[in-house]
């Protein structure tokens, strides 16, 4: 079986005076202090929700 991608994402600005849907989706993606670094599984669900916050975070190619 071949590995998963995977994306290694941070948390670069703060949710501070954003809509709620952003927070929320910060929180979805498991992040919710700056500095804080979570890999995710490169899904079209995940991309999605990184678009949305991409002022917000940091992406970089895990593997």
């Amino acid at each position: 079986m071949a590995d998963k991608k995977t994306l290694r994402v941070t948390q670069t600005g703060s949710p501070i005076r954003r809509e709620k849907s952003q927070r929320d989706t910060l929180i979805g993606l498991g992040l919710n202090k700056i500095g804080r670094t979570r890999e995710l599984e490169d899904t079209p669900s995940i991309r999605g929700m990184i678009r949305k916050v991409r002022h917000m975070v940091k992406v970089d190619e895990a593997s």
